[in-house]
């Protein structure tokens, strides 16, 4: 893994999509930008699709991102928006795909639980954690900026390679590699 790295996560959606960047240098994230797209002027869903994919390729050519993370559809009981959110998951996809960055995915529940250590936290509670992570003061009037955010944080966390624990075979192992844990 490079030590520097810019990630681009997006939380796709017909009528809002989110996107956050952030650049990753060894250990230290900073945030590059957080936006929405508002769809709700377009009354047609494939106007909508176009609008996603000219602005993920205009997020891609203006800041780069060595890859793209993205919020997978969840399961919900209405088919139609099941749908139409897969719809604007592939679009995006298609997005980064056609500049070649590699694409990742994830589910809700695991970008919520990699940022909160909850996977059943609220969209204000994931957005206190990156403004508390990432040090910014304003929180976007859409809570669907920081979801594209914590999905970039999320597929940081998940690929950082520092995070990798070690493994020891068993108890003379662990004290040999840490021998401050001795008792005296």
């Amino acid at each position: 893994m490079p030590s520097e790295r810019i990630i681009l996560g997006i939380d796709p959606g017909s009528t809002i999509m989110g996107y956050g960047i952030i650049n990753t240098h060894e250990k230290k994230i900073t945030l590059v930008t957080m936006g929405v797209l508002k769809l709700h002027q377009y009354s047609e869903h494939e106007d909508k699709l176009k609008k996603i994919f000219e602005r993920t390729v205009s997020l891609i050519e203006e800041y780069h991102p060595d890859e793209l993370a993205i919020e997978a559809p969840f399961f919900g009981k209405n088919v139609q928006s099941m749908l139409k959110l897969g719809r604007a998951q592939g679009v995006a996809m298609a997005a980064g795909l056609s500049r070649t960055v590699p694409i990742f995915e994830y589910s809700p529940r695991k970008i919520k639980q990699s940022i909160t250590g909850r996977g059943n936290a609220s969209k204000e509670q994931v957005a206190l954690m990156l403004q508390n992570l990432l040090q910014f003061t304003q929180t976007p009037q859409y809570l669907d900026a920081t979801d594209g955010l914590a999905a970039a944080v999320c597929h940081y966390f998940q690929n950082n390679p520092g995070k990798q624990e070690k493994k020891f075979t068993g108890w003379k192992s662990f004290l040999t590699e840490n021998p401050e844990r001795q008792a005296k």
